[in-house]
């Protein structure tokens, strides 16, 4: 079986089969197998992720939506409201300039910048799984088509011969 394969990557790719990369080794094996070579990419990183990634990755999709712009907007109009109309003088907690607020949105960001830059690296690491599995499928339809060109060129020798 050894020896197919060297004459497989041989005549297909031009060199030996030890000397490919894995997503070349992987594609000669599923073309000697008869196996697909696809996977779904997405499934395979989501079994992969931590809970806490998992969660980094909800609060980035919560904090970049337009839920939480909306609802960060309308605490933000509360806080004010409730510091300058209807708790006046000695009864507001944070008056102007709102200190407090100031430091809660300090931290908020302290906390959500790397957050979301977690979640950012995760897709970027994600995105090159990707590009590696259909550069993997690429190789092999281009490959299979080779092969198919070669049978066919022989179909038509043969034919010709008669």
């Amino acid at each position: 079986m050894k020896k197919y394969f060297e004459n497989l990557a041989k005549a297909l790719l031009g060199q030996k089969y030890d000397d490919l990369s894995g997503g070349e080794k992987k594609v000669i094996d599923s073309i000697a197998e008869s196996t697909a070579v696809s996977e779904n990419v997405n499934e395979t990183f989501h079994d992969s992720l931590t809970f806490g990634q998992l969660v980094a990755d909800k609060i980035a999709a919560f904090g970049g939506s337009w839920t939480f712009i909306g609802l960060f907007f309308a605490f933000i109009l509360g806080w004010i409201l409730l510091n300058t109309m209807w708790l006046v003088g000695e009864l507001a907690f944070d008056p102007y300039p709102f200190i407090l607020l100031n430091l809660g949105l300090s931290s908020l960001a302290a906390f959500q910048a790397p957050i979301i830059m977690m979640s950012q690296n995760r897709q970027v690491a994600k995105d090159r799984l990707e590009q590696k599995a259909t550069f993997e499928i690429n190789l092999k339809l281009e490959l299979e088509l080779m092969r198919l060109h070669e049978k066919f060129d022989d179909l038509k020798n043969e034919m010709n011969k008669k």
